[in-house]
């Protein structure tokens, strides 16, 4: 059973992403639990009140908000009928990371999945502050649905990886599920300046090519080090529709998260982006 996570703020970018996660996960009996964090809305309304009128105001806001993931739910379940998918929701009053990995810790959760564009949806930002909040410091894969993507099956994965780092057997599985029920190839890419590989490096990729011995694969390898414009060309020669990395201390997307800004990543995301988080789980 897979157990996914998605939070919402009621826009058109959290509805498409959850109706992504809907369709991209059909095969799969999953519980789906639908949150929303709202500790900063009413902090933010509430600047001016005394502690009387900030609970009212707070309790308010709360059924408010009860009342709009009901009828999220509604909406969900009149698309997509699903019987191998049930759905829960929740109203948090605290702030999004922390409630997401409550929740994840709760319910061992197998992923989470957002949309990178909320409210503000700047073309010229990759990621969304809150989606790049959680992709940094959430403890469990999260997909990230571009606001424009609206394809259902992913066909072309891309893979990057310098095989130095090692990796957990079940966020692979997660990954090798998913290509498996749409056939979709797994294309790991190496981008280096083709020195002989390493021990290291050679017990990593025979660890990952056993995880992924019912799937489809290919091995790239780009000579260069600029591994920002390796990715975004690949995307676009091979025609990809799911890009796949880990975020781990001294990884190539720890490097990019935490010394850029958002709007100097560089990664030219217009595709569905999963970020293994390659932690210990149960």
């Amino acid at each position: 059973m897979k157990k996914i996570v998605i939070p919402t703020d009621f826009s058109e970018t959290s509805m498409n992403a959850i109706m992504y996660a809907v369709h991209l996960f059909k095969h799969d009996i999953s519980e789906i639990t639908i949150l929303h964090a709202y500790a900063d809305e009413v902090y933010k309304n509430t600047t001016t009140l005394d502690r009387e009128g900030f609970d009212e105001y707070k309790d308010a806001y709360q059924q408010k908000i009860e009342k709009a993931l009901q009828k999220e739910v509604a909406e969900i379940l009149e698309v997509s009928p699903n019987p191998k998918h049930t759905y829960t929701y929740v109203s948090c009053f605290g702030s999004l990371v922390d409630e997401i990995n409550q929740i994840v810790d709760k319910q061992n959760a197998d992923l989470v999945v957002m949309g990178t564009k909320g409210k503000t949806n700047d073309r010229n930002i990759t990621f969304g502050s809150n989606t790049l909040q959680v992709i940094k410091y959430v403890e469990c894969p999260v997909l990230a649905v571009p606001a424009a993507y609206h394809r259902e099956y992913p066909k072309n994965i891309l893979f990057p990886t310098d095989y130095m780092l090692s990796y957990k057997r079940r966020e692979l599985k997660l990954l090798s599920t998913l290509a498996k029920n749409y056939s979709a190839t797994v294309n790991f890419l190496y981008v280096s300046d083709f020195k002989p590989s390493s021990h290291r490096q050679l017990d990593n990729k025979m660890f990952l090519d056993s995880s992924f011995k019912e799937n489809r694969c290919t091995n790239l390898k780009t000579a260069g080090t600029d591994i920002t414009a390796s990715i975004n060309t690949t995307i676009a020669d091979q025609k990809i529709d799911m890009l796949v990395m880990v975020n781990r201390r001294h990884s190539y997307l720890e490097n990019i998260l935490y010394s850029s800004t958002i709007e100097d990543i560089g990664l030219q995301i217009k595709i569905p982006f999963l970020v293994l988080q390659n932690i210990s789980r149960y």
